[in-house]
């Protein structure tokens, strides 16, 4: 067949498959067929839109443009529009490849089903992962590694076409996209593996804190096993070692899974071993994510996957549309990667980034959840996209089916908190936790509800945002302390936002979350906004305190062996000892932590979290005793800490004060000891903090009309009552003067607009 290309003369011609008019002026491209209607016999010109005839060559048994030289005409169209076909024709190739290595990976799990006694097709040896896995670990470039696995992928290992199975292959190369659960922490692994070959556990304890790695400490004492030697051939394939972790997954006890363990040892060379114990962890140390793999099969691939986790689903699908991301759909008890938000750091980048107008919603302060409904089964989803854990969910369903009666298919994002019935409010971050909600009689779990994907059948996520909240107003009916709608309120204006954001900032919530009026659900992407006080004013509105490092722990991954945790504390002139304030690993660069190995060396006693050596000086938790503890903590350096806020943390021994999502933001090179915070200046702190903000007296009664008639302020008042202001203002003041004149704080916001 033989086609042609130009510009629309007249625009009355009408592509031949969306039957749509090509405007004026618009590059076309014709089909040429022959003429039967006329008896002088010709071609006849079957005129398509570019994106639709490109379209329908995706189809198996189209036939395909390879160059440019084969569109006539094709010399009379400009530069800009040659490129623009140029990509066509190669995104076209790429769908061609995918779909050959996807028949051959189809065909091969065919045939192993088929006969259980046939050979393993010669690419799916665990040793040839094994390679591909250090190949793409040295290499340095994100596209250099996706470069690596689509030619292995188009060539094999043996250069004459790939022969194996793809989705396994892909389902190991991401073990994290797994709902898989081993139940097998360092330690434990530890535990096993001395067990296993009759190694000192402490010896192997000692290596991994120094290492970081356990599965290359693991091998290292492998090596050295005299009862349990390593196999001199790798003789695993990856069906073998799938079919292991699937049941691992299954079991629970120590014995049981020291028995699985032994048996895959008996047959393991180091390297087998090594990437066994590494997909345990979920984590292969190759620096490389799904995007950078599933790029390699097709550009969409992983935009799917993003929609859907379902990988044999995803691969079924691009073999069977040549890899069109239009055709996976989402899919009921299958996770779709939730929709993020990032900082907003001003009242003028939230009306920059959604330009279609502002809904804003209150930032609750819970763990994110998405749930499907499918008839009288339901899955809850956390935001990792693992299982929630039973005993936070399992009174929802009933509440979910009273409150939304209509809906038999269901996909919904929310936010689960503990609510207090009794106070009217939600309590705060962690109380969801099985110990923690046993304390609080009068608390229930709600679902507090804020978007929906997909309903009875229909897939929203292409619907903008208003539809989608009109979806969810018209069929939930909320249930009191269990199901309730989040409050979404239309921002007219600059001050409208500032207004909203001060009455969650003096009622201590977590902040807001700001939605485009017309964005659409993107599975992965961060196109919400989040205003949270800690990022606004450059990040002068956040909670800090000058702490003192009183002790270190190791890291693990690239930190492991070094001390890159610190537990910070402060000093109590009553007691005269250090009390603990938090742990922080965040703030410092690869090069400052590796200075501070020097620097901290000699100062650092090593006592092994054994809370038995924690000298008398210390009060610290026996679950945060550290791997290392300073000698002299008058000695040690104060850094500056900076979180979201102050909290309640009964593990800390500072009256239970800790700082939230902490991080180094100075060293204080210029502070001893007796300029850092101390405990009677951090409880000021902390009493100051959580009492609230204000902005100056002249705006708040400007705007005080604005606050009440604003339905969102006044949700956030009933679900946190204000404190009264003139009590607020006065006890400041008088702790204020208790605080040295250095440390005297003054607080203020200022929203520019």
């Amino acid at each position: 067949m033989r086609f042609c290309v130009d510009y629309s003369k007249k625009g009355t011609a009408v592509c031949r498959k969306c039957r749509q008019k090509i405007e004026k002026g618009v590059l076309r491209i014709a089909k040429l067929v022959p003429n039967t209607f006329s008896d002088s016999g010709g071609d006849m010109k079957q005129w398509h839109h570019i994106h639709c005839v490109f379209e329908m060559m995706r189809h198996p048994k189209a036939i395909k443009l390879q160059n440019l030289q084969e569109l006539d005409g094709i010399d009379q169209i400009n530069e800009n529009d040659k490129q623009l076909l140029k990509d066509h024709i190669s995104k076209l190739q790429k769908g061609s490849r995918i779909m050959s290595k996807l028949t051959i990976a189809k065909k091969a799990s065919k045939a192993s089903e088929d006969n259980d006694e046939s050979e393993e097709p010669c690419d799916d040896k665990l040793e040839i992962f094994e390679k591909i896995c250090d190949h793409v670990a040295n290499e340095a470039s994100y596209n250099g590694k996706t470069k690596i696995f689509a030619q292995f992928f188009e060539k094999g290992s043996k250069n004459n076409g790939f022969k194996g199975d793809l989705y396994i292959w892909i389902k190991l190369l991401l073990p994290a996209a797994e709902n898989r659960v081993y139940n097998l922490q360092n330690k434990q692994l530890i535990k096993i593996f001395s067990l296993i070959f009759g190694a000192n556990q402490e010896s192997m304890l000692d290596a991994l804190n120094e290492s970081g790695d356990v599965s290359q400490v693991i091998v290292s004492y492998f090596d050295k096993c005299k009862t349990m030697k390593p196999c001199t051939e790798s003789i695993l394939t990856l069906h073998q070692v799938d079919s292991f972790l699937q049941e691992l997954s299954t079991l629970t006890k120590e014995d049981e899974q020291t028995s699985h363990l032994k048996k895959i040892v008996s047959k393991c060379t180091a390297d087998d071993l090594k990437i066994i114990i590494r997909l345990i962890k979920r984590d292969l140390r190759i620096n490389c994510g799904p995007k950078h793999v599933l790029n390699a099969l097709h550009e969409d691939a992983y935009e799917a996957f993003q929609n859907s986790r379902d990988l044999k689903a995803i691969l079924s699908e691009l073999n069977n549309s040549s890899g069109s991301k239009n055709v996976i759909k989402t899919q009921l008890m299958t996770p779709i990667i939730p929709m993020l938000a990032e900082p907003c750091r001003s009242v003028d980048q939230a009306f920059s980034k959604c330009v279609n107008g502002i809904y804003a919603e209150i930032k609750y302060d819970g763990e994110r959840v998405q749930i499907h409904k499918n008839g009288d089964d339901f899955e809850y989803y956390s935001r990792s996209l693992k299982p929630v854990q039973k005993h936070k969910v399992e009174y929802l369903y009933k509440y979910i089916s009273e409150a939304i009666p209509t809906g038999k298919s269901l996909i919904l994002d929310g936010e689960i908190v503990l609510f207090d019935k009794k106070n009217n409010k939600p309590l705060p971050f962690g109380t969801l936790g099985i110990h923690k909600k046993q304390s609080f009689k009068d608390a229930t779990v709600c679902l507090f509800l804020f978007d929906c994907l997909y309903f009875n059948g229909t897939n929203l996520m292409n619907e903008v945002f208003t539809k989608r909240r009109a979806v969810l107003e018209n069929n939930v009916k909320p249930v009191s302390g269990h199901i309730m709608l989040s409050k979404s309120e239309f921002v007219k204006t600059r001050k409208h936002l500032k207004i909203l954001m001060e009455s969650a900032i003096q009622n201590r919530l977590e902040g807001l979350v700001l939605k485009d009026a017309k964005s659409i659900y993107e599975p992965g992407k961060r196109h919400w906004l989040k205003m949270k006080r800690d990022y606004l004013e450059s990040g002068s509105m956040a909670d800090s305190a000058d702490l003192v490092v009183i002790g270190a722990y190791y890291g693990t991954g690239n930190k492991g062996g070094k001390m890159s945790i610190f537990l910070m504390g402060c000093y109590d002139t009553n007691s005269k000892k250090w009390l603990t304030v938090c742990k922080v690993g965040n703030g410092h660069d690869d090069d400052t932590i590796d200075r501070l190995q020097h620097e901290l060396k000699d100062i650092m006693n090593p006592i092994r979290r054994d809370p038995d050596l924690v000298p008398d000086w210390a009060k610290i938790n026996r679950s945060l005793v550290p791997d290392f503890i300073v000698t002299d903590p008058k000695k040690s350096p104060v850094w500056e800490i900076t979180g979201a806020e102050f909290s309640k943390a009964n593990a800390h021994t500072a009256n239970g004060i800790s700082i939230r999502f902490p991080r180094v933001t100075k060293i204080r090179d210029d502070k001893t000891w007796k300029e850092a915070t101390n405990l009677a200046e951090l409880i000021i702190l902390f009493n100051k903090s959580t009492e609230g903000w204000s902005l100056n007296e002249e705006l708040d009664e400007v705007d005080e009309e604005r606050q009440q008639n604003s339905s969102l302020c006044s949700l956030i008042r009933q679900v946190l009552p204000r404190n009264d202001k003139r009590k607020r203002d006065s006890s400041s003041n008088s702790e204020n003067e208790n605080l040295s004149p250095s440390k005297r704080i003054s607080v203020s916001i200022v929203f520019t607009y």
